[in-house]
């Protein structure tokens, strides 16, 4: 059995020569994958690992503090709306606008994180969903910022380089991935971590332990809302405009689906469930497309019901599938993957 001997080995990213070994195909394997792969597809990996990004911060809060929230679409458009106003209205270039506007997401985070310290389960929820709602709201009403017509984002450039293919956003979108992904597990395995854990767990037991909630709590949401405005501000640059619409509840409730598919209280499953939901949320968008099965919803959705609302049917999908998961494996993706190495692990007895 394998034992932990003090603190560093705990937190060492690389434990033995078979993780240097994958760690190294996956480097060499994203280092090599826009070079091959066409401009849609690279275009769908910079969106998978903007989730992802978001996905982390949300599964901080949600997996690792027990603290729910519906809110994070307003943290995501404080945090796409903060960059290009930083960059158009103030001149910041975007190295100094991104971290910034994530930074200003983290203060509302904060802010919002002072109600949890009173509220939990589903009127933390309400809350959270509350704040999502007005952010919209206001958006949408301020000329300022574009009102209801949105905002258009500027060319970006970075140290005097364009970049303006996906090609080029690949090189800005993945290093960040890469970045706040070790960050976040680092983060997790530290005092901070384990701190969050026991909050989850009981905050009763952690307060008596020596625990300070409020420190903890608002940490927490403010962390989560950096994570989720640093993304929201690449999103504004892949997308290349942005309008209050473009945050609007059900982009909450796809960032939560994507941790609870994923699985609570990890950093591999934050990173498969933004892959998959964001997989199926483009794919199931197309679905009209997809040979016999297209043609046959929209006859039934002719007789059934109408066209319009045919694609709705990624809903549906999401929802079919958050069921199953929680029906037969609460631990989301995450734990079909330890099933599946403890089964290799002891094959074939």
């Amino acid at each position: 059995m394998e034992m932990k001997r003090d603190y560093y080995e705990d937190i060492r990213l690389i434990d033995s020569g078979f993780q240097a070994f994958w760690l190294g195909v996956l480097l060499l394997a994203l280092v090599v994958f826009p070079f091959c792969a066409g401009s849609y597809l690279t275009y769908t990996v910079n969106l998978m690992a903007i989730q992802v990004i978001v996905a982390l911060g949300l599964n901080l809060l949600v997996g690792y503090t027990g603290q729910i929230s519906l809110g994070h679409a307003g943290f995501f458009a404080i945090g796409a709306y903060g960059t290009l106003v930083l960059m158009t209205k103030l001149g910041l270039p975007f190295v100094a606008a991104l971290p910034l506007a994530g930074l200003i997401s983290a203060g509302f985070g904060f802010l919002l994180g002072l109600p949890a310290l009173r509220l939990e389960g589903p009127y933390l929820a309400i809350a959270t969903l509350g704040f999502g709602l007005t952010v919209t709201q206001i958006l949408g009403r301020m000329e300022f910022l574009g009102g209801h017509m949105g905002l258009q984002a500027p060319p970006l450039t970075i140290f005097g380089l364009p970049v303006a293919s996906d090609f080029a956003r690949y090189w800005v979108i993945m290093p960040l991935c890469l970045l706040l992904t070790w960050t976040m597990r680092n983060l997790c395995k530290t005092r901070v971590g384990r701190a969050f854990v026991a909050i989850r767990d009981s905050d009763i037991a952690a307060e008596a332990v020596g625990i300070n909630l409020t420190y903890y709590k608002t940490l927490s949401f403010a962390v989560s809302a950096f994570y989720t405005g640093v993304a929201g501000g690449l999103m504004a640059f892949v997308l290349g405009f942005i309008n209050p619409h473009t945050f609007n509840i059900m982009v909450s409730i796809l960032m939560l689906a994507m941790v609870v598919v994923g699985g609570l209280g990890s950093i591999l499953g934050s990173v498969m469930g933004a892959v998959l939901i964001t997989w199926l949320q483009i794919e199931l968008a197309r679905i009209t497309e997809i040979p016999y099965l297209g043609p046959l919803l929209t006859d039934l959705s002719n007789t059934l019901f109408t066209a319009s609302g045919l694609p709705n049917v990624q809903f549906v999908v999401f929802g079919l599938i958050m069921v199953l998961i929680i029906i037969f494996e609460p631990l989301g993706l995450y734990g079909i993957w330890i099933r599946t190495k403890v089964y290799w692990k002891t094959w074939p007895f």
